[in-house]
């Protein structure tokens, strides 16, 4: 009893921290491209709206970037505290992919970030979009790295197994794993349509209560075009993402549609109340030979049901309800991304309705990238590294009150730091910047560093 308590606590620990860590790096990611963006334009048009809008996102970043970092460190620490079988076992993977993310990706943003943050008018203005670009550039590589590891562990190839460890047999088979591509490129955008709905509803609070603020209306037109393009094309790389796990995990699938039998016109269950222990569902709403039509893109397509993989039958419940919290949000962002960019053609400025509608869905990403990540995460359970290391074996000996009593610490902080994050760049969006007095604070800071 004492060992499943550790088992779970520990995993929700874990779980914990790469939530609220993946909050930011969902953010960052994109964010730095949409700072590319908009010193461009500033370059290209010396119009002070740009530059406000960079000034004020760049801050927003800067605040991202920190506490991700942090959360990062703090989550890479469990490896060796709360799960040294996996370290032990795989940590001749593991460990080089985590050391190349620090080498190519860390060092790059840390170089270029404090000259993207101070060096406007310390540096020649190429230069300075030169690091902006190379910070975009640094999370996007880190981003690589940390997808590669995750996806070898989903689909993990290109190993041998000394009787103790695994060791890389061939690194490029590790790195491109049969789900790496997908899942890169499903990261990516997701990370992108988050972004854009956090500018594009920060943004609408500050229109809100300054209509005529220019920099906030391109900051809400870039976020608002950004999420009517980056969407949709998420539905569809979902789409193939989803092939491709039926291919290489065909439980998890299993779980996300809550399919017991194996079925020919296998129905897609809209919703239904899980009951797991006894392999059933009730209050069923489903269509009849959509799950067979999406999977197998034919109505007779024959989908594998749960019970064809017992015992190794992942927690159903959180992985189907999570993944149709994912497919809803995504179907309301594409909706409400594609009317805002319609409505607002040719110049027209967005209604209050509009406005308050993004406004509401600000962090709306957060919600759908956290409930992908549980469908990715627990739909591979009971496995840690999928048919080769089980959770419970690489768990370490540690007490479920040491567990319990760090879980609470951890949910007590997080939850401040998220409170105080969401009212600090809520504060900043809503207050904009200025141009005209940021303008005026540089040239008095270039005057200055001249005499």
């Amino acid at each position: 009893m004492e060992n499943t308590d550790a088992l779970w606590l520990a995993r929700a620990q874990f779980g914990l921290n790469i939530a609220f860590h993946i909050l930011f790096v969902s953010i960052s990611l994109a964010l730095s491209w949409i700072l590319v963006y908009l010193r461009i334009q500033y370059a290209r048009t010396g119009k002070a709206r740009w530059r406000s809008a960079f000034n004020l996102w760049t801050r927003v970043f800067a605040l991202t970037f920190a506490v991700g970092v942090v959360s990062g460190i703090v989550m890479s620490f469990q490896f060796g505290t709360n799960w040294p079988g996996y370290m032990n076992t795989v940590g001749n993977i593991a460990g080089p992919l985590l050391a190349f993310e620090v080498l190519t990706a860390f060092f790059l943003e840390a170089a270029f970030l404090g000259v993207m943050l101070y060096g406007f008018n310390r540096v020649p203005g190429w230069v300075h979009v030169g690091a902006t670009l190379l910070v975009a550039i640094g999370t996007t590589v880190s981003a690589f790295w940390i997808l590669a590891l995750n996806s070898w562990m989903q689909t993990p190839v290109g190993y041998t197994h000394d009787g103790h460890e695994l060791i890389s047999a061939s690194w490029l088979q590790v790195i491109f794993n049969p789900s790496f591509p997908l899942r890169l490129v499903h990261m990516l955008i997701a990370s992108g349509v988050t972004a854009a709905f956090v500018v594009a509803g920060l943004s609408a609070l500050r229109l809100l209560r300054a209509p005529s603020d220019k920099a906030a209306y391109i900051s809400w037109r870039t976020g608002a075009v950004m999420a009517a393009v980056l969407a949709p094309a998420q539905a569809l790389v979902g789409d193939l993402h989803g092939l491709s796990t039926l291919e290489h995990q065909p439980a998890k699938v299993a779980a996300m549609e809550a399919l017991w039998e194996t079925r020919a016109q296998a129905p897609l269950v809209l919703f239904a109340t899980v009951n797991q222990a006894e392999q059933r569902n009730e209050h069923v709403i489903a269509l009849p030979g959509f799950s067979s039509l999406i999977l197998r893109h034919r109505f007779d397509g024959e989908v594998k049901g749960l019970k064809e993989f017992a015992p190794d039958i992942p927690p159903v419940a959180p992985v189907f309800y999570a993944f149709r919290v994912m497919v809803g949000l995504g179907v309301l962002m594409i909706a409400l991304a594609l009317w805002g960019v319609l409505r607002t053609r040719h110049g027209r400025q967005p209604s209050r309705v509009m406005l308050r509608i993004f406004a509401l869905f600000a962090f709306s990403g957060w919600a759908a990238v956290v409930a992908g990540w549980m469908v990715t995460e627990i739909g591979r359970q009971p496995w840690l590294v999928y048919g080769m290391l089980r959770t419970k074996d690489a768990v370490g000996p540690i007490s479920p009150a040491r567990l319990g009593a760090s879980l609470t610490a951890y949910l007590i902080v997080y939850g401040i730091l998220l409170l105080s994050y969401i009212v600090v760049i809520t504060h900043l969006a809503r207050s904009g910047l200025h141009a005209s007095s940021e303008l005026h604070k540089d040239k008095a800071l270039s005057q200055a560093s001249a005499s």
